[in-house]
């Protein structure tokens, strides 16, 4: 199974491509301006064990992070196609002060509820969820340092991804199960 894509997305405002493969080694070469995003986007791979390469440019820091959340979402549904996953998961990652839960589900029901005290980060993480179709919790539990709870968010869904697009032999759903007669 080939679980690797490319997703190019050119705008008046960004230019991002990314290459990613789902059964990597947690390889990233991410290539920005922005520090902290190359940071994140490479901890999220090496969390999850994807192989990674980003290029992006932008006209602003707050239509970098979007876009390439977008592509990320978009790139990640590409890889998945149709085949059987784990589909849910979840992680809970301390770093120093911070204590963050990741929970998602590989469904076609997008939704995202993100307890981030970064708002450009916090919608990272949303864009990301509706682009990808995935349901997305990350709550904090614990925490006063900004970075390290969003550090530790990032990494907390890179471990919940590894764990949710691990492949299974069929789909994990109840809806195309025959209903049981309780009479």
């Amino acid at each position: 199974m080939d679980r690797k894509t490319e997703v190019v997305r050119k705008t008046r405002e960004t230019e991002v491509r990314l290459k990613l493969d789902l059964d990597g080694e947690g390889n990233a070469d991410v290539r920005c301006e922005e520090q902290f995003l190359r940071h994140m986007v490479g901890t999220l791979a090496r969390y999850a064990d994807f192989d990674l390469a980003l290029e992006a440019r932008g006209d602003d820091v707050h239509h970098l992070v979007e876009d390439v959340a977008i592509v990320l979402g978009k790139t990640l549904k590409q890889c998945l196609g149709e085949s059987p996953i784990e589909r849910t998961a979840f992680s809970l990652i301390p770093m120093d002060d911070a204590l963050v839960q990741v929970a998602v589900d590989i469904i076609e029901r997008p939704y995202a509820d993100v307890d981030c005290p970064n708002a450009l980060y916090a919608h990272f993480l949303r864009s990301f969820a509706m682009s990808s179709g995935i349901t997305l919790h990350v709550m904090v539990l614990r925490g006063y340092d900004e970075h390290h709870i969003v550090e530790a968010s990032f990494k907390a869904l890179g471990k919940a991804l590894r764990a949710a697009v691990r492949p299974r032999r069929s789909e994990l759903s109840t809806k195309d199960r025959p209903k049981v007669s309780t009479e």
